[in-house]
């Protein structure tokens, strides 16, 4: 006979209901509940600080506000004028398949968004079929765009992080509660997310937080101090400000959201002073200022900084496709808009001759598409597995190729397309734009293979193929990699092409030209 489900818990702070939910009333849900006080006000572009406590029991049946934001990527989303200005924004959400439970494994997710937007709400993160499978699920809000990331005078670095350090110290104390193991967290993330992951493996305030992590399509983008504070200046230049903390702290977050997208429309004309980040619209990233965020990730990775930690990071084959979609840009890359991202996306000054001898069968646009997909998260992700293996770090790796279905393919495997597949939300709007309305029984098989394999990895450090090294082991090819498709499939080193042409150029921290 079934248990009844416990949906009443105390947390540090005080006593959370939830509700029972999926069709079959499964999955215990607890939403918005503060790991954080609201980060306006006093605490305005400060550190995060514990979340106030609370009497009696706290309905915990909907998701906590956004951090202010606009999401360039899908508007429907956004937040803007008529939002509350100080939002309570620092919330968790807990999806758990038996709160009664002892230690199930953890899987602590973190959104994407360019570091300026995302929020733990949108449906496409819903966790009830990954809990499903046994594993206890969180996501969170953490601050992002100017809030977040922008490099202030008198504020910390990299608040966003600090926000997330914050949440997962919050699972640490609470989650046995809910029936998860704090000693087996399991981050994962995706784009931003996967990034945040990276730095938060040199981060000494991460140390122990978390077992095992999980990067999906890791970006190379992280900033020096001074190209950060010079965007930030860029930024509250145009409301005739100042970047300090003083100065900005009664300053409605929403003007400064609507002048960062001002600012990220007009970046192509500074790119003298701001390097590729202009040509790529990148306003905020992650800051190595040597205390908050100590170095790149690769270098810290690469002296050992995730040895005891278990890797899973992986890409997706046409990466940069999302982008040219948003664009418009299929059927219309000319020679000389191929030439220019050859010279500001690529590995050295023959950029464009060696992917042209590289991939001898590949048109004008298809080469403008890889150079580009290799600068944004394919190469990354790559340069941060070897750097693991050679760390003689675990490492697993994977590339999705399945193509989505809209748009006749030309889509193909792009940016943002494994986020759907591994949380199985299908049919969440985010995904429909990249598998229509009714998703493919292809789609639906893969999303439950990688559900497995994710989960698997969550609770036992193996999600179900070889790991990756630089030296093939017992017949195994070198940079071992699993490979979704429409039949899967285990090969060595299928980037091999890209990976070589950048084996000169490191991925590190971006300064001002």
């Amino acid at each position: 006979m079934q248990r009844e489900m416990r949906l009443e818990v105390r947390t540090d702070r005080g006593a959370v209901r939830g509700r029972a939910e999926d069709v079959h009333g499964r999955i215990a849900v607890f939403r918005g509940i503060p790991f954080a006080k609201p980060p306006f006000g006093s605490l305005r572009f400060a550190a995060p600080e514990p979340a106030e406590a609370w009497q009696g029991i706290r309905p915990a049946f909907d998701f906590g506000p956004p951090p202010p934001q606009y999401d360039r990527m899908n508007p429907a989303v956004s937040t803007g004028p008529g939002a509350d200005p100080a939002p309570d924004c620092l919330t968790v959400n807990v999806w758990s398949p038996d709160p009664g439970a002892a230690r199930l494994p953890v899987m602590v997710w973190f959104h994407g968004g360019a570091y300026a937007f995302g929020q733990a709400g949108d449906p496409v993160y819903d966790g009830t079929r990954l809990a499903a499978r046994g594993v206890v699920v969180v996501t969170f809000n953490y601050r992002v765009g100017m809030e977040g990331f922008a490099e202030i005078a008198g504020a910390p670095s990299n608040r966003g992080l600090l926000d997330q350090v914050a949440a997962l110290r919050w699972v640490r104390e609470n989650i046995a509660v809910f029936g998860g193991d704090p000693s087996r967290v399991t981050v994962f993330g995706e784009s931003a997310g996967a990034g945040s992951i990276a730095a938060l493996l040199a981060m000494d305030a991460a140390a122990g937080l978390f077992t095992r992590a999980v990067a999906q399509s890791v970006p190379g983008s992280y900033f020096s101090p001074g190209l950060a504070a010079d965007i930030a200046s860029a930024v509250v230049g145009r409301l005739g400000l100042a970047a300090t903390a003083d100065e900005l702290r009664t300053t409605d977050p929403y003007a400064l959201v609507r002048a960062g997208e001002k600012t990220a429309a007009t970046m192509g004309r500074r790119a003298e002073r701001w390097g590729v980040v202009a040509h790529a619209e990148t306003l905020f990233s992650p800051v190595v200022d040597g205390v908050t965020l100590p170095c790149a990730p690769w270098d810290a990775v690469e002296r050992g900084a995730a040895r005891g930690i278990g890797l899973l990071l992986g890409h997706n084959r046409d990466e940069y496709r999302l982008f040219m979609a948003k664009r418009g840009e299929f059927g219309a890359v000319s020679a000389e808009r191929a030439a220019l991202a050859h010279r500001v996306f690529g590995a050295d000054a023959d950029s464009e001759r060696a992917y042209g001898r590289a991939y001898p069968d590949a048109g004008t646009e298809q080469l403008y598409e890889r150079v580009a997909s290799d600068w944004l998260c394919r190469i990354p992700t790559v340069q941060l597995l070897d750097a693991q293996a050679g760390a003689g770090g675990s490492a697993h790796a994977y590339e999705l190729r399945w193509p989505a279905p809209v748009s006749g393919g030309l889509l193909g495997s792009c940016h943002g397309l494994d986020v759907p597949l591994v949380f199985g939300t299908l049919e969440a709007p985010l995904a429909r734009q990249m598998l229509g309305e009714r998703p493919p029984r292809e789609a639906v098989d893969l999303s439950a293979r990688m559900r497995s394999a994710w989960t698997a990895f969550a609770a036992t450090g193996d999600p179900g193929w070889p790991s990756y090294g630089l030296d093939g082991l017992d017949g195994l090819d070198a940079r071992t990699t699993k490979v979704y498709d429409s039949a899967d499939t285990v090969l060595g080193d299928p980037l091999a092409e890209s990976r070589v042409l950048w084996e000169k150029r490191r991925f590190g921290v971006l300064d001002l030209i």
